[in-house]
């Protein structure tokens, strides 16, 4: 079993869509206090984590405001320019981008960005125009990907604009009110949301961050930045995780049972955490402490993320590539937006020779890539695939 992680960031498609809906949101949990599961001695400084630089404006970020967003909003009505100078795409003209989670600057300056990135944005863009800004945590909306040998877990966020009806920075005009979303459905309005703080956004941030240096092989800076998520927001639960598991890669293994059971007492039916601390405990020498963790993992999660697609590539190696199609469509049936399920069915039809469905399913692993790397490759898969055809 290889290790989960969690990470904040959305993993919404390849370009950003805006819709207005109505607000649906409950209060945000209050913040806990941290337990004593930090063990700074064993990892290197890094670079500093200024978490003042993540809303931050540049200069051509104000200009833009007001050049192309109060200079030309309409009614004047602030909320109702800046969506449209976020949603003409002859303006921004922003494009979903995973590879990354950006904070303001970086994502004004590359115009493109994951949900989290593009929220970040916009609100430091709203707070520039003056508006009030509340975040919300879209329920259910969860993917699943990989990056080597970690699988990652991503949901959603957006934000909600509105103007006071007075001096009370909570007394908001409810009518008023509008989502800002990054979803390519348009109906957000049917969405279960949960209000979460400014606080919460920067600890998403300031985890993904962790999760993507992780990835990277940086285990140093990824603690540093893990540590400040949790600084940040004590009651965010996916920074203990990406926590636990930069210790139980780094080798701290009685320090990644620590944070990753407080993690668990605090979520008992998280899978996530089920899984990383049943393996932390099998890499310690506890199997039979880890037991009950993988039974309970059973019971919850019969057939894991992934459980096809690994038994797909399985079959692949062994040539059976019917049986490949067939798991590879039952994984696809689970999960019908993630690239990759669709690149190995495009792998399993070219090898059996039908390459109308090839082509056809490489066109879908294109168009659900979330970065432009992943585009670009699928794009010239395809075109490589289309000139065989051809001739």
């Amino acid at each position: 079993m290889r290790p989960y992680l969690v990470s904040a960031s959305c993993f919404m498609r390849l370009l950003a869509i805006l819709f207005c809906a109505a607000l649906a949101a409950c209060a945000a949990a209050p913040p806990v206090s941290l337990p004593p599961i930090f063990n700074d001695s064993d990892f290197a400084p890094a670079s500093a984590v200024d978490t003042g630089q993540v809303f931050a404006l540049s200069d051509a970020m104000r200009q833009y405001v007001q050049t192309q967003v109060r200079q030309t909003g309409r009614n004047g009505n602030p909320r109702v320019a800046l969506y449209e100078a976020l949603y003409d795409k002859s303006r921004l003209k922003l494009e979903y981008d995973a590879a990354k989670t950006r904070n303001a600057r970086e994502t004004f300056e590359a115009r493109s960005g994951n949900c989290l990135s593009l929220v970040i944005m916009t609100a430091a863009l709203a707070h520039e125009l003056g508006l009030q800004v509340r975040y919300q945590e879209v329920l259910g909306e969860e993917s699943w990907s990989r990056s080597g040998d970690m699988y990652f877990v991503a949901g959603h966020v957006n934000l909600v604009l509105g103007q006071r009806l007075g001096d009370n920075p909570n007394d908001y005009d409810a009518k008023g009110m509008m989502v800002i979303d990054f979803l390519p459905s348009g109906d957000v309005a049917g969405y279960r949301t949960r209000e979460i703080s400014e606080a919460t956004v920067l600890a998403m941030y300031l985890n993904n961050r962790a999760a993507e240096t992780m990835s990277e092989g940086q285990l140093d800076q990824a603690y540093w930045w893990a540590r400040a998520a949790l600084l940040q927001d004590p009651s965010f639960s996916g920074a203990y995780n990406t926590l636990g598991v930069i210790q139980f890669r780094h080798g701290d293994l009685a320090q990644a049972r620590r944070t990753l059971d407080h993690a668990l007492m605090r979520a008992p039916d998280n899978t996530v955490l089920l899984s990383n601390l049943a393996q932390v405990l099998e890499a310690s020498g506890l199997p039979d402490a880890a037991l009950p963790l993988r039974r309970r993992l059973l019971a919850l999660q019969p057939q894991p993320p992934f459980h096809y697609f690994n038994l797909g590539k399985e079959a692949m190696q062994h040539n059976d590539y019917i049986q490949a199609i067939q798991l590879f469509s039952r994984e696809i049936a689970r999960d019908p937006y993630y690239h990759e399920f669709h690149f190995w069915l495009a792998q399993a039809y070219a090898r059996l020779g039908q390459l109308a469905q090839a082509d056809r399913q490489l066109e879908l692993a294109m168009d659900n890539s979330t970065t432009r790397s992943e585009h670009g490759l699928y794009a010239a898969k395809l075109q490589r695939l289309r000139t065989l055809t051809t001739h």
